[in-house]
C-alpha cells in the first residue's frame, strides 16, 4: 500500500539511489552528473514545484519521487520522476504518476500535463502511453558533444480527470 507526501531533506540519499545506471539517471535528469547528489537534486529544486514521494505506508519508506516545473496558463510539466528499482512493476509509478495528475489538476488548476520521454526509454513510454499520455512532437536532444537522442514530448489531458 503506498501514500505520498512531500519530499524531506531525510528522503535525499535514498532518492539518490534511485536511478541505478548513467543510463537511468539522465532519463531522471539529463543534465545530473551521475552518481546523483543530495546537491543535485537541491539544484533542481530551484525551478521545481511540489516535490512529492510515494512512500510505503507502513515504513514511510520513500519509492518513487517527481516534481513539476512551467506550470502556467493550465499546464504543467512533470519532471525528475524515478522509481526505487525494488518497486518498479509493483504499482509504485502508477500511483505516483496518478498523484501527480490529481496534484496538478486540484492544486494548480491544470487541465494538461505534458513531460519527456527519451526514445531509448521503452519502459517508460509503454507506461506512460498506457497512462492516457500521447505523443504530440519530437525533438533532437544532445547534451555535452554526446550523440543526438531522441525526445518524445507527452501529454494528457486532465479535464476528465
Amino acid at each position: 500500500m503506498y501514500t505520498y507526501r512531500p519530499l524531506n531533506e531525510l528522503d535525499l540519499e535514498l532518492i539518490c539511489g534511485f536511478p541505478q545506471t548513467p543510463e537511468e539517471l539522465f532519463y531522471m535528469s539529463p543534465r545530473s552528473g551521475f552518481p546523483l547528489t543530495p546537491q543535485q537534486v537541491m539544484d533542481l529544486l530551484e525551478n521545481r514545484l511540489e516535490p512529492t514521494v510515494i512512500v510505503e505506508a507502513s515504513t514511510d519508506r520513500p519509492v518513487a519521487y517527481a516534481n513539476f516545473y512551467d506550470v502556467k496558463d493550465g499546464s504543467a510539466w512533470l519532471g525528475n520522476v524515478i522509481v526505487a528499482p525494488d518497486h518498479r512493476g509493483k504499482g509504485a509509478s502508477k500511483e505516483l504518476l496518478q498523484t501527480m495528475m490529481r496534484l496538478a489538476k486540484t492544486k494548480y488548476g491544470v487541465n494538461s500535463l505534458h513531460l519527456s520521454c527519451h526514445n531509448t526509454n521503452t519502459r517508460g513510454l509503454v507506461f506512460y502511453h498506457k497512462q492516457g499520455f500521447k505523443p504530440y512532437e519530437v525533438n533532437i536532444t544532445t547534451l555535452n558533444g554526446d550523440a543526438a537522442m531522441i525526445t518524445i514530448q507527452m501529454k494528457r489531458d486532465l479535464t476528465e480527470l
